[in-house]
């Protein structure tokens, strides 16, 4: 096993809604937080510089010099045996080379170091193994409900990205086979069900007219027993209950963590999907499955970009001693 380079590493997350970035310390503290934009554009290039302008920021910081590695969180599907990312919420970059456009970025900043793309689910999954609700355990999902749904896995103690960069990809499962076509070219994935922006458009179609128009209005009515907004969650909760099980019984988790958006939403989410669940994971060995919240909230995403780049740069071990980051 390699010795994890000292200094800290450029995390950057990119999402459908925002791309984020912060240096990532050997503590697991964040400086030089920033983020942009995702533009809303079919023009790839605007989309990559909204990129590089977060670089340029986290170059300004006077810890910029000491930066090791660099890790990328991407909304998926990506690619990481080829550096490329397809995500189906940002609609411009169709197979886009990000990493090696990143690392010309980072190199033209003075910082031509290792740099690891992942999607943004394996990450997620990184975090929280490493600092968050999923420490110590050997065997873990866990998934991201938001824009869109995502998710990574740890197996026998060690993060599992597969041979693309996808294992653990659990938005894209189908739970509903006469559902709604998904942008994946899918059809009744769990993202087109669960996510927030399916939550919504769901409660709408329902005649829900609530003041705030996203999942969180939904959430809000849902605290004060409107039935629409209820059986929207439920729905949610069903789906990724069915989901859950699935990979559970697929590969032996025992706990599936959910962070996210969508999570946020408390017992309105966590509830039905917990009961639903029950009708799912009935084998002996899945009926035990925990489902917790994700603790790291939204700096998840950062510190997981850079938990896996010293696991598959560095080759360091997964308990957080080795990787440097101390409890916080």
């Amino acid at each position: 096993m390699n010795t994890p380079a000292t200094g800290p590493s450029a995390a950057i997350d990119i999402g459908g809604t925002k791309i984020a970035g912060a240096l990532v310390h050997e503590d697991g503290t964040l400086t030089a937080r920033t983020q942009r934009p995702t533009p809303r554009t079919t023009a790839p290039e605007d989309v990559m510089q909204a990129v590089a302008d977060v670089v340029a920021d986290l170059a300004r910081d006077p810890a910029w010099s000491a930066v090791r590695r660099c890790g990328i969180g991407s909304a998926g599907p990506v690619d990481a045996s080829r550096g490329t990312v397809s995500p189906v919420n940002i609609t411009a970059w169709r197979d886009f080379p990000v990493l090696a456009r990143t690392r010309e970025v980072l190199a033209r900043h003075g910082a031509p170091v290792p740099t690891v793309l992942v999607g943004d689910g394996v990450a997620m999954t990184a975090a929280e193994h490493w600092l968050g609700a999923a420490r110590g355990r050997a065997n873990a999902l866990c998934m991201v409900v938001s824009t869109g749904v995502g998710g990574g896995l740890v197996l026998d103690g060690r993060l599992h990205p597969g041979p693309t960069g996808n294992a653990g990809h659990i938005g894209h499962i189908s739970v509903a086979f006469d559902g709604e076509p998904c942008a994946c070219g899918g059809r009744g994935c769990v993202e087109q069900i669960a996510s927030g922006t399916a939550i919504a458009r769901w409660a709408a179609e329902q005649g829900w007219t609530g003041p705030d128009p996203t999942a969180a209005g939904v959430a809000a009515a849902a605290r004060l027993g409107d039935p629409v907004a209820v059986a929207a969650f439920d729905r949610a909760g069903r789906a990724l209950a069915a989901a859950i099980a699935a990979t559970a019984t697929l590969v032996e988790t025992d706990l599936a963590v959910i962070g996210g958006g969508v999570a946020g939403s408390g017992d309105v989410l966590f509830a039905p999907l917990r009961r639903h669940l029950a009708d799912y994971a009935a084998l002996d060995f899945v009926r035990g499955l925990d489902v917790v919240p994700a603790a790291l909230g939204t700096a998840a995403g950062l510190i997981g970009a850079a938990a896996a780049a010293v696991e598959l740069l560095e080759g360091a071990a997964a308990p957080a001693e080795r990787y440097g980051f101390a409890d916080r």
